[in-house]
């Protein structure tokens, strides 16, 4: 629970006491490369944390697996739509590589929010950055070229060796063969 534990230090100003308190109320949970988290058609009822490990949140559409999102240590998520209103998802989570995760319940997120006030707080800043990710995501995908879009991915270095090419391609909202092309001009 350390790295549960650093990273909220990072967003707010918690005493030791009440951080054991909020940390006590996560589950660990291990996931093997492919597993899925959450497959299309459940209700997500948690909060997830990632230790250690990747995930992709990916939909179906005409015979094809769209990724929307990679998540890697330190994120912290949930499928929001599915979370909120209590409907089945249309996405599925599933992990690119052995994952740990640390899980809470929506019942207990709300109880601790109530608790802390400055868990409250915590809550508002994750979602607040969650959404600057994406619109962030939607910009770069609306005014950048794949190849531009690959060149900001190489940024994150590890990234791109730890992501299958075909999941790769669908992020980036290429085919596999563009993808190659890429990676052999810019190499």
């Amino acid at each position: 629970m350390k790295e549960l534990s650093n990273f909220i230090k990072l967003h707010i100003n918690i005493s030791d006491e009440d951080l054991q308190t909020v940390v006590s109320h996560f589950q660990e949970r291990s996931v093997d490369k492919d597993s899925f988290v959450i497959q299309k058609g459940q209700v997500v009822s948690c909060y997830y944390f990632i230790k250690s490990g990747g995930l992709r949140i990916y939909f179906d559409k005409d015979d094809m697996q769209i990724t929307g999102w990679l998540a890697f240590e330190n994120d912290f998520f949930t499928e929001l739509n599915s979370f909120n209103l209590g409907q089945p998802t249309q996405f599925n989570i599933q992990a690119i590589e052995r994952s740990t995760l640390l899980t809470i319940e929506k019942r207990q997120m709300q109880l601790l929010y109530k608790q802390f006030p400055l868990w409250q707080q915590f809550g508002r800043q994750i979602w607040e950055n969650a959404f600057l990710k994406v619109i962030n995501g939607i910009l770069n995908y609306q005014t950048m070229t794949a190849e531009e879009r690959y060149l900001h991915m190489m940024k994150q270095s590890d990234l791109l060796q730890r992501v299958p090419l075909k999941q790769l391609a669908s992020y980036l909202g290429i085919t596999q063969t563009s993808l190659s092309r890429l990676r052999k001009n810019i190499k």
